[in-house]
C-alpha cells in the first residue's frame, strides 16, 4: 500500500486565496500541516526558497510536489488529477 505523502500549505491568515485552499482541502478531508508565513520572515524565506522564489500565498506542496498556489490546487482537482496525488500515486 501507498503511503499517502504530507500536505503542507504556506499560508496567512487573511489570505483569501489560502482559505479556498484550505476549504478544498477540508471537503476531501486532507489532513495538511499549515505554516503561517503572516508574521515569520524565515518561514517565508524557506517558503520561497521551496517555491523556486516564489513570494505569494498559498505555496501548496504535496510530497515532493510544488503544486503552486490556489489555482493551481483547484485545476488539478477540475482535471481528476488531485486524487492521484493525494494518494501518493502519479497522476
Amino acid at each position: 500500500m501507498t503511503q499517502k505523502p504530507t500536505v503542507e500549505i504556506y499560508a496567512t491568515r487573511t489570505c483569501p486565496f489560502c482559505t479556498a485552499a484550505r476549504q478544498l482541502l477540508d471537503r476531501k478531508n486532507v489532513a495538511y500541516a499549515e505554516i503561517d508565513v503572516g508574521a515569520d520572515p524565515a518561514r517565508r524565506a524557506e517558503m520561497m526558497q521551496r517555491a523556486q522564489g516564489r513570494r505569494t500565498v498559498p505555496q501548496i506542496f504535496i510530497g515532493d510536489t510544488h503544486v503552486g498556489g490556489s489555482d493551481e490546487l483547484h485545476a488539478l482537482e477540475r482535471i481528476g488529477k488531485l486524487d492521484p496525488l493525494l494518494e501518493g500515486r502519479a497522476a
